[in-house]
């Protein structure tokens, strides 16, 4: 089973930045899919932003738009996660997620803390 590795959570203040990152513990691993979740306490995970790398597409949810930006490396089974201008309700534990296909779940990471204060 893949195990996907998130760092660079952290305090930031609003408007600050953070840059999260994500690696596949396994080499091997071809992923289709990569994103970041976040779930905030007493909430269901969501997606953020994802990105497919047959064509390269991305995906945000509309209220990182602008704002987030989803990048990596196909190969390393590596993606990041730009985060600029965040606000207060950012804050959350950040996940990574990675999908061997379009129609498989989702293997997750342990998740990151992000917390943006006021």
């Amino acid at each position: 089973q893949v195990r996907l590795v998130e760092s660079g959570g952290g305090l930031v203040q609003a408007g600050g930045s953070l840059r999260l990152s994500c690696v596949a513990s396994v080499r091997t691993f071809i992923s289709y899919a990569m994103g970041w979740f976040r779930q905030a306490p007493g909430k269901e995970r969501v997606l953020v932003a994802r990105i497919t790398w047959s064509g390269g597409s991305t995906y945000y949810t509309d209220s990182v738009k602008g704002r987030f930006t989803i990048s990596g490396d196909n190969a390393k089974n590596t993606v990041y996660l730009q985060m600029n201008s965040l606000k207060p309700e950012d804050t959350a534990v950040y996940y990574c997620g990675a999908k061997r296909d379009y129609y498989s779940d989702y293997y997750w990471g342990q998740g990151t803390q992000v917390t943006v204060s006021s």
